[in-house]
């Protein structure tokens, strides 16, 4: 059966249970309270590549797609890795609006409308149902005007799901990720796309793909 938005699998419907759950109770298995269970650091090692991004195609909108709690958007002032510190994400950006996403959180569980000069999904893709993997690789094309970054990990994940499920479910070869990037990129093309695809863990041996586009 093909699953889509509308239709997505039973599989997909469980897990969003699941990662509303863990938000809202935290982490019990791993003892990890739930302000600080799916917070959306993992968008912090991509927060330089973001801006270059907003400059190189001058991306006034962006879509933060899967951002759990997306904390980092709270705070007053960040650090970056050069040692910067500036004051907050938008200043560090330049962009005029984030609009933040994630079905697993209830405050930002509604579905956005429109679409955006730029899309971030960051530590999302390989939380999904394979069968549902192709319907929200569209999905995420379909909401950029211009821009798509994406990270995925092809290892498993430090977090144990309440199901007993590591909670990186879709664990592929970097190739297989590529694969599905380019076929939806096919239909959009003129979204540009950006992959980090990390095959042995956390900052190690990161593969970065990006698509041959560029804005005249």
């Amino acid at each position: 059966m093909k699953f889509s938005r509308s239709n997505p699998s039973p599989r997909f419907t469980e897990l969003t249970q699941l990662y509303m759950e863990l938000h809202q109770w935290g982490d019990q298995l791993n003892q990890i309270p739930a302000e600080k269970t799916f917070d959306g650091r993992s968008l912090m090692p991509h927060v330089l590549a973001v801006g270059q991004a907003v400059e190189e195609f001058q991306l006034k909108t962006l879509l933060d797609y899967g951002c759990g709690k997306a904390t980092l958007y709270d705070r007053a002032e960040l650090e970056t890795p050069d040692g910067k510190t500036l004051r907050g994400l938008k200043e560090i950006w330049g962009v005029n609006e984030v609009t933040l996403y994630d079905p697993g959180y209830e405050p930002y569980s509604q579905l956005p409308s429109g679409t955006f000069n730029g899309v971030i999904c960051s530590d999302v893709l390989e939380h999904c149902p394979e069968e549902d993997i192709d319907w929200i690789i569209d999905e995420l094309f379909a909401f950029a005007d211009l821009y798509l970054i994406c990270t995925i990990a092809c290892y498993p994940a430090k977090k144990i799901l309440p199901n007993g499920e590591n909670a990186h479910i879709t664990l592929k070869k970097p190739g297989w990720w590529i694969d599905k990037i380019q076929d939806a990129a096919v239909k959009r093309s003129v979204v540009n796309y950006h992959l980090w695809i990390g095959t042995e863990g956390p900052n190690k041996n990161t593969l970065m793909v990006r698509s041959q586009l560029s804005i005249e």
